[in-house]
């Protein structure tokens, strides 16, 4: 595997494979077995992990200038502060981070913010500018509007260096399709365990299916081989000839290559875990309806004016940023907790609701695998029948050895089988999934998303993929954090309007400036050059010099975007109507961000 500047390279597999590891052998954290990783000479590599771990006494700020010294020691192993602080306030500014953000206790922080200030610090170990950025599980934590902006981020070279690259583990396979230069997947199904393409997801999937084939027809080929093979060595061929020596040396390396062949083939039918969600049969159309709910929680409303109805056989996706309620209107629906106003009723009987936590109860560290997948025995009842643990484990792709394991030891993939498990035994009129996907493999996502579409009950959906969105939701409630919510046919429908609304902001900031920069006094106007070079630093500087220009090309591409919104040709693509959504969601967060940055360099320079 090799990794040019510019790229931006997916790492997939299945939980296990070993992405983690290889991510921490291309950072030098750890070394290989065997093998060597060659670099070219003062590479810059920075490595963000999963989990981080900030001292709860630091700021935000605080602790991306003390990276940001450690990247600006110099030979002598001194770090100028001063100079740190601006690389520091350059940095976090690049990932967004508002005056707010900045002055917040690092521990303090969303899963959200944390992973931006993961990213800060990381940039700022490699002096602002690093040749090659290596993120695990990026999206983790991140609603979608952060994943917006990472997917923008990174497809954003700095300016004035070599391009970054960027190498990437991640099970988004909509952030793969929008960011993936290159996708690696490690797998046994290969051989040497990996496959590699150039393109998005859309590309691999084709190239992986073409292997696939291949290899079928391989073994299929060699298989008939082998039986001639066989044939003939069962006549007991004379040895000590040399042709026929050939011939019986052959023969042993094609039936150890069929050999390896089924085994590689048999890899590839195993896909996922063998999800498969029981209904109880019920056929009602109004399970659950809700009128005009509203909630507040701490004197800031939620939500208002939630309008809902969801029976057997439907989907709806809960959608918003971080913190906008989504989880708290689940509860209300569940019946866990009373709205404010409007109400919520449920059929009679009472609707069979399971619910799929995002925070998923934790077991005993100690408790063993057997009892956290059989909880009452050697047994478990499924669909009306039962079935021994062992088999049952073996659903969930866990091997007869793990049974005995505690799950402690569990990677965070596994736990999130393990829940899967405990939520087929519950038959159900009602799924409630808040955040499914978290730590589950593509093979496993894709079988869950497959079990999901039989359901014969209703589901309620919470999940920042938009992959699975697209697939299941039927209907999509955006709450927009504010205290609005809105009903949507998508999530690319719900995330057009986001855009529009985004873009309104943005025009009223830009109106806001003319005004302001109209009304300067003219000798201030005169002087302004003169402070801005005194004041920034070089590199600030040159970002100063040329942000008027990447604000017009932004601004050019919003307006190519919308031009596209207003084409019925696209209107009516689903899939072109999606991109042109997404393009002008990019170029609006862009507009939004250099703006601000302008501001904040202009302010600077007094």
């Amino acid at each position: 595997m090799s990794i040019a500047r510019g790229d931006r390279l997916g790492l997939i597999g299945p939980n296990g494979a070993g992405k983690s590891t290889l991510l921490k052998l291309l950072a030098g954290e750890e070394q290989p077995d065997e093998g060597i990783i060659e670099t070219e000479a003062g590479l810059r590599a920075v490595y963000v992990p999963q989990q981080d771990a900030y001292p709860g006494e630091l700021t935000s700020r605080e602790v991306v200038v003390e990276a940001a010294i450690e990247g600006l020691e110099t030979a002598d192993g001194v770090g100028d502060h001063h100079e740190a602080e601006l690389l520091a306030e350059m940095v976090m500014a690049r990932v967004g981070f508002d005056d707010t953000h900045a002055a917040t206790s690092a521990g303090e922080l969303s899963g959200g913010w944390r992973k931006r200030l993961s990213i800060a610090e990381a940039l700022c170990h490699g002096g602002g500018e690093p040749d090659l950025l290596l993120l695990d599980e990026p999206t983790n934590h991140l609603d979608l509007e952060g994943i917006e902006w990472l997917e923008t981020f990174l497809k954003r070279s700095p300016g004035g260096g070599k391009a970054t690259a960027s190498v990437f583990v991640t099970h988004d396979r909509a952030f793969l399709e929008s960011v993936a230069t290159r996708i690696v997947e490690l797998s046994p199904t290969y051989p040497q365990g990996v496959l590699a393409a150039g393109g998005n997801y859309t590309e691999f999937l084709r190239r992986k299916e073409e292997f696939l084939v291949g290899q079928a027809r391989a073994e299929q080929a060699i298989a008939n081989q082998v039986r001639t093979d066989l044939a003939w060595l069962a006549r007991g061929p004379q040895g000590r000839r040399t042709k026929a020596k050939g011939r019986i040396e052959a023969s042993y390396d094609r039936i150890d290559e069929l050999a390896e062949l089924r085994t590689r083939n048999a890899s590839a039918a195993v896909g996922g875990a063998r999800v498969e969600f029981g209904g109880t049969g019920r056929k009602t159309r109004k399970l659950l309806t809700a009128k005009g709910v509203a909630k507040s929680l701490g004197g800031r409303v939620l939500f208002r004016g939630v309008n809902l109805t969801i029976g057997a056989g439907d989907c709806v996706g809960l959608l918003g940023p971080n913190g906008s309620g989504k989880t708290t209107l689940i509860r209300v629906l569940t019946g866990e907790l009373e709205p404010d106003d409007g109400s919520v009723s449920r059929s009679e009987p009472p609707p069979r609701v399971v619910v799929f936590s995002q925070h998923r109860q934790d077991f005993d560290p100690t408790t063993q695998l057997r009892e956290a997948l059989g909880p009452v025995g050697d047994h478990v009842q499924f669909q009306g029948r039962s079935m021994h643990i062992t088999a049952w484990s073996r659903r969930f792709l866990f091997r007869d050895e793990q049974l005995a394991q505690e799950v402690g030891s569990l990677s965070g993939g596994e736990l999130a089988r393990v829940h899967v498990a405990r939520l087929m035994l519950a038959p159900a009129d009602v799924l409630v999934l808040d955040e499914p996907t978290n730590d589950l493999d593509i093979p496993t996502l894709e079988t869950l998303e497959e079990s999901l579409e039989e359901f014969p009950g209703a589901i309620v959906l919470v999940t920042h993929d938009r992959a699975m969105l697209r697939r299941l939701a039927m209907e999509v409630i955006s709450l927009d954090g504010e205290g609005g919510a809105k009903s949507f046919a998508s999530v690319d429908q719900a995330l057009g309007e986001r855009g529009a609304r985004a873009a309104k902001q943005v025009e009223a900031k830009k109106k806001s400036r003319a005004s302001a920069v109209q009304g300067r006094d003219g000798a201030r106007g005169a002087r302004s050059t003169s402070l801005v070079r005194k004041k920034l630093s070089y590199s600030e500087q040159r970002e100063y010099d040329g942000i008027e220009a990447r604000i017009q090309e932004a601004e050019a591409r919003m307006a190519a975007a919308e031009a596209r919104l207003g084409d019925p040709r696209v209107s009516d693509d689903h899939a072109k109507m999606g991109l042109a959504c997404r393009e002008l969601g990019e170029a609006q967060e862009a507009i939004a961000k250099l703006y601000s940055r302008w501001e904040e360099l202009e302010g600077k320079a007094g």
